[in-house]
């Protein structure tokens, strides 16, 4: 199972700064996301070779004239019960208020493992402040600050031994794992329909999501794997606010779980910024992406519409510019089989490996033809390129001044490797290191 960390709290005890911490001072992945009332933050991160979500919710508060208040709320409750553990952020400085106190019931009910990090403990006087938290009887408090790295150490070690072990003997292991992500409401389920033959997920015209994602071996047309639903049963007492959050939250989950994503598009709507938050994330992730356009038959289109559209989409993503994009209809049975025909392709090419002796016979001479621009007169060799082990395809390209390789050669090379293997669909990581 996937591992998610919520970091709550009430506002400016540090949240944000710490999340930024976690997860390396990257952006945010996910921000300004319509239908979610303030900005939220998901980031991936990693501590001794454990990998988690990490979600920053917004500041929790009751009985202000903020508007935003009850949907802020619900949503910190939402990511409490999808965590698999909850940091709960305090200040030291302010000492125990009221606001924690109310806080640390509503973490209390989710029966989830809490971590107290007691924020701005950033000299010995401070961390002596601390002690009042215990006072909430949720074990162990933790002197942390976010601003320096302070304390991070110790709390982040014990939290991830509270993470779910995924059991060695996975009857599925070495299966394609295929999510079909997207938005509410864009016909998620009315494709996995028309995949099983049968009606697995709930079909409405109201939008909303499953408690769990629902897995399913597929195994048609010689075709093996395991698709991951994130769609589905709407409960009656969700209303509409939460609905694209809690979508987001499913999507996290199968998302670190697949292999390949598909991420299903509503022809109508276009590419929205969740749609963009989301193939970013399973970039980062190393993931497969195809892009299904759905309900294309509900388009006024000519024979220009779909390249034009295609174009659009792409410059919208860059740098992500590998994905294959295809135009379908699930309720027509348009070119369905042929989203899952490309995933099961991208998934060939995630675990593609190449001959080193095919990569230098191929990329060295491309290479001298077109060298790194010297850097301060300093003139760049690359001498040999090999494939590294890892979940997505890694190459190392040795070199003699690894550190003046720019970015735009570095794209070059990528676009090289592309051109010459084909990575349709999925990321490719490249290394460079001293020779």
């Amino acid at each position: 199972m996937a591992n998610i960390i919520a970091i709550v709290g009430r506002p400016n005890v540090g949240k944000s700064t710490f999340f930024n911490r976690l997860v390396e001072r990257r952006d945010a992945i996910m921000d300004d996301m319509p239908g979610v009332t303030r900005d939220r933050h998901y980031g991936y991160a990693e501590w001794i070779g454990k990998f988690f979500t990490v979600i920053d919710t917004g500041g929790y508060v009751t009985g202000s004239d903020d508007k935003f208040e009850l949907q802020i709320r619900r949503q910190v409750e939402l990511a409490i019960g999808e965590a698999t553990a909850v940091i709960f952020m305090v200040d030291c400085r302010d000492g125990l208020t009221g606001y924690d106190k109310e806080f640390a019931n509503i973490i209390r009910k989710s029966k989830k493992p809490v971590f107290i990090a007691a924020n701005k403990a950033d000299t010995p006087d401070k961390s002596m402040l601390t002690s009042e938290f215990y006072a909430l009887g949720m074990g162990e408090v933790y002197p942390i600050s976010a601003e320096n790295g302070g304390g991070t150490g110790e709390l982040l070690d014990d939290l991830v031994k509270v993470f779910e072990v995924v059991d060695v003997e996975d009857p599925n292991a070495g299966i394609p794992k295929i999510a079909i992500l997207g938005r509410p409401n864009v016909g998620k389920s009315s494709f996995l329909n028309v995949l099983l033959g049968q009606e697995r997920s709930i079909v409405t015209d109201e939008a909303g999501t499953t408690r769990d994602a629902i897995h399913s071996r597929y195994k048609m047309f010689g075709n093996d794997f395991i698709l991951i639903d994130t769609a589905g049963i709407r409960k009656r007492s969700k209303v509409h606010e939460d609905i694209e959050f809690y979508s987001v939250l499913r999507s996290l989950r199968a998302l670190e779980e697949c292999d390949v994503s598909i991420v299903v598009i509503d022809a109508q709507r276009g590419l929205e910024s969740q749609d963009v938050s989301i193939i970013a994330l399973a970039q980062k992730q190393g993931k497969g992406i195809v892009i299904m356009v759905n309900k294309w038959d509900l388009m006024e289109k000519d024979s220009k519409t779909a390249d034009k559209i295609r174009k659009e989409m792409l410059e919208s993503l860059a740098p992500i510019d590998y994905v294959p994009i295809i135009f379908a209809s699930a309720l027509q049975k348009q070119r369905i089989f042929q989203v899952v025909e490309k995933a099961v392709e991208v998934y060939a090419n995630k675990i593609k490996k190449v001959p080193t002796s095919a990569l230098n016979d191929a990329l060295l001479p491309e290479i001298v033809h077109y060298p790194p621009p010297a850097i301060k007169g300093k003139h760049i060799q690359i001498k040999y390129i090999t494939q590294v082990n890892a979940a997505t395809p890694t190459f190392a390209f040795f070199c003699n001044l690894p550190q003046y390789i720019q970015e735009s050669y570095q794209r070059f090379l990528e676009n090289r490797l592309r051109e010459n293997f084909d990575f349709t669909g999925v990321p490719v990581r490249l290394f460079f290191r001293k020779k």
